[in-house]
């Protein structure tokens, strides 16, 4: 039987401080999230500016994950962003999932309960 290795963690220096990360690049610790690692993030996924709509989904995914200690649903997203799921999309190259939420700081979605 073979033993199966824990995910591979990795931790960078962004603006002067370390921040863990796990294999699929989603933050290790909510807090560890700011956004400058925020900003970088985005420019290493292809978002050269945040926009203000940028801005509006990851506030309201920190804001509603540190209030109810998950993600919205995609009707709860679109309610508090005033956006549609497809103008998400479009937003981040990424999608919602890999790209709205690893830059808001929210956990991987396959390690949330």
């Amino acid at each position: 039987m073979e033993a199966t290795r824990p995910p591979a963690r990795q931790s960078r220096i962004i603006d002067g401080r370390e921040v863990a990360f796990d294999e699929e690049g989603f933050f290790d610790d909510f807090e560890q999230w700011s956004m400058k690692c925020c900003e970088i993030l985005a420019r290493e996924s292809g978002i050269l500016h945040l926009e203000e709509r940028h801005r509006r989904v990851i506030h309201f995914l920190r804001q509603f994950y540190e209030y109810n200690a998950r993600a919205p649903l995609n009707k709860e997203l679109r309610q508090g962003t005033g956006l549609s799921l497809l103008e998400m999309e479009r937003l981040f190259p990424q999608g919602i999932k890999n790209g709205a939420r690893r830059l808001a700081g929210l956990p991987n979605p396959k390690t949330c309960n």
